[in-house]
């Protein structure tokens, strides 16, 4: 199916704007959103299937005397659903209590004149034929290196998105972007060993993935999860945390911390903390919309405000928070451009865009060599219940790698890492050199000190 193109989208929602403020609607915004995207899977070793989705829909939003409404239809060429949705979103909004925190939808401001990296038509282009035959040779790759790894399951799928967004304050935007993404989970066998899954992925939003880098590196990680000894004992030790641990463990935690709503809930940490340290020296970090290649670049956010650069922390200290329209406006400030919605579905919250966690100059090599007793952890598990106010965690590293003496002796198992993430950011000593984006996370490997590790 053929994509919306950019003066469809504007068009429709310029439109559903005027008629909202025809028949009665104090301010309107109207979201467009069309998604297509193709997935090859891999499941025990095997290709076995391939899918197609495709969703387009718009999403109103109203005001009526400072109450809200809103209302969303995947039907968006048929004028008499439109005018429908408008209708419920209005009548929504008079059924609802006003807000006196309500100040306004977004006011026009100009976007940054170009993006870099988040579109590619070779992308667009992939037929589902050759997204198989990629998928064919990341399997290949991984069972090549040793007959004991099997691949477990897996993919690559590519999708297209667009947005459009126009309000009655005269934001009027359209972006559009591509990605890319391959991914495989393998074991080891050997005898009666069988190692617990280990991931390796690729994504990107130009075609700039390696599917065969992919297969291999995941094959190696199952071969090495093999090489066990001794169980873990019980004790505080040195942690290095790769970026799969990193965008766990934060993004119950850290991610919702650094939000205005959860301070003005008074469900952040770091409420009224705004110019003191929080976390190591060593860390600073920016949420950044405008990254270059960035898996959550665009150039508005989904109310249509322009996506910025944003320092939260630098060099431990807390110097701001992250805000949308409305929480901005209820501190008299400006929107840090981190609105947030699940498609055309839900009205926009605060979201973070790429999360970066700015790297240093040691190789991880080096990091490495700096650790007398500790552990390399790549994967953790339960990480969802963390808890999002306090920072307290108990999650499972499985497996996890042993460090003695600056190498990696052996890998381990169903180790259980504790303690309260706020205080561990407090003990980074190292970050490295070695970045890479992880969802919404950019970062590099960092080491701690003083980790509960709880073994046998």
């Amino acid at each position: 199916m053929a994509v919306l193109e950019k003066n469809e989208m504007l068009t429709i929602a310029e439109k559903t704007v005027q008629l909202a403020t025809a028949k009665g609607a104090c301010e309107a915004e109207v979201y467009v959103y069309e998604e297509q995207a193709s997935n090859v899977g891999i499941e025990f070793g095997q290709v076995n299937k391939t899918d197609q989705i495709i969703d387009r829909g718009i999403g109103v939003r109203v005001i009526v005397n400072k109450t809200v409404g809103f209302a969303y239809t995947n039907i968006i060429n048929d004028p008499s659903t439109l005018e429908a949705i408008v209708v419920q979103a209005i009548s929504a909004a008079k059924a609802s209590k006003p807000d006196s925190d309500w100040l306004g939808f977004v006011q026009k401001k100009p976007y940054a004149p170009k993006l870099n990296g988040t579109f590619d038509s070779k992308i667009l282009e992939l037929c589902s034929e050759e997204l198989v035959t990629l998928s064919q040779n990341m399997l290949d790759s991984a069972v090549k290196v040793d007959k004991a790894v099997l691949a477990a399951e897996g993919g690559i799928g590519k999708a297209y998105f667009s947005n459009a967004i126009v309000n009655s304050n005269g934001v009027y935007g359209f972006d559009r972007g591509t990605f890319i993404e391959c991914s495989l989970a393998t074991l080891a066998k050997d005898g009666n060993k069988v190692t617990p899954v280990c991931f390796e992925f690729n994504a990107a939003r130009n075609y700039n993935v390696d599917p065969v880098w992919v297969g291999r590196e995941a094959a190696n990680l199952s071969v090495s999860a093999l090489k066990t000894k001794k169980p873990i004992k019980t004790q505080t030790m040195s942690l290095i945390l790769t970026q799969f641990a990193l965008q766990e463990l934060l993004g119950y935690t850290l991610f919702n911390a650094v939000k205005a709503d959860s301070v003005q809930r008074g469900q952040s940490p770091f409420k009224g903390k705004i110019g003191e340290k929080i976390v190591s020296e060593n860390i600073t970090i920016y949420d950044d919309g405008l990254y270059p290649g960035g898996m959550r670049t665009g150039l508005f956010d989904d109310e249509g405000t322009p996506h910025q650069k944003t320092l939260l922390i630098d060099k431990g200290v807390l110097k701001t928070f992250l805000y949308d329209n409305y929480t901005a406006k209820k501190e008299g400030k400006e929107s840090t451009g981190n609105a947030a919605r699940a498609g055309y579905l839900s009205t926009p919250n605060i979201g973070t865009t790429n999360f970066h966690i700015m790297p240093k100059t040691t190789l991880a090599d080096d990091m490495l060599l700096q650790v007398d007793n500790g552990l390399l952890v790549y994967y953790l598990q339960g990480a969802h219940s963390s808890n999002p106010v306090s920072g307290d965690f108990s999650v499972v590293a499985t497996p996890v790698w042993k460090i003695q003496h600056g190498e990696i002796v052996f890998a381990a198992r169903d180790v259980m890492l504790a303690g309260n993430i706020f205080e561990v950011l407090k003990n980074v000593k190292i970050v490295g050199n070695n970045e890479r984006q992880v969802g919404g996370l950019i970062a590099p490997w960092i080491m701690v000190d003083n980790v509960r590790v709880i073994g046998k």
